[in-house]
């Protein structure tokens, strides 16, 4: 059974009961990260040992090896902590909205500008990099839905780049792991004052449809809307 531990519960844990919530999901998701991340750390640490036997003071050696054998597995862990969020949230409506608040850098995320009743969405991201739309859900759908948010986009962000992508597992989709990379790989185009510019532009397109925020189910539906009397 993998516990899912969600970021509130996270946050009201204290630093160490977080370390230990993270590596039981990471040995949830990958039972060779913790013995990876050991393993690398005393490989470091008996380098630095045999060198300090071997070529100089071992009491200067030791020291640096535990110090960098640490650093070593910490990174590991990192990066296997972000493996297994990305694997507990996928395939869940609201994971590309997630990744997107979680990316570093000066960006403004609205999730769900755009959706259906369907539950098909489409996020916004705006920074140094232009306008980037993120879809999640049937790929047909959504690129319907992403065809009207570009041109609705279009008419405020004269001249900036938008770039689309969808989430999911079919053709012409990238999974919600690779996500982050991708964007971060894309060139930067605007100056500070011109996404500020561009955010206050921005605040007149109304989103279509509120989705709920944060990972949902998959084949949750959004509610009708009441009728007018």
């Amino acid at each position: 059974m993998v516990d899912n531990y969600s970021s509130e519960d996270l946050a009201k844990a204290g630093r160490l009961k977080q370390m230990r919530m993270v590596a039981k999901l990471v040995n949830q998701q990958n039972k060779r990260a913790l013995p990876t991340m050991g393993a690398v750390a005393l490989g470091i640490i008996v380098v630095f040992v045999l060198l300090g036997l071997f070529v100089g003071p071992l009491g200067l050696f030791l020291p640096v090896g535990v110090l960098l054998g640490a650093i070593a597995a910490m990174i590991l862990f990192g990066r296997y902590a972000q493996q297994a969020q990305y694997s507990a949230i996928d395939g869940q409506l609201g994971a590309a909205a997630a990744v997107l608040q979680s990316m570093r850098g000066d960006w403004t995320v609205t999730p769900a500008v755009a959706a259906n009743r369907s539950m098909d969405v489409i996020h916004r991201a705006v920074g140094k990099k232009g306008v980037v739309l993120v879809g999640e859900g049937v790929p047909t759908r959504v690129s319907q839905l992403m065809a009207a948010e570009r041109k609705k986009t279009e008419r405020v962000a004269h001249g900036v780049p938008i770039v689309e992508f969808q989430v999911g597992a079919g053709e012409g989709q990238i999974p919600v792991s690779k996500l982050q990379s991708s964007i971060m790989k894309l060139p930067g185009t605007l100056k500070a004052p011109a996404v500020a510019d561009l955010n206050y532009r921005l605040k007149a397109l109304q989103p279509t449809m509120q989705a709920p925020k944060g990972p949902m189910p998959k084949g949750a539906r959004q509610p009708r809307m009441p009728r007018p009397r």
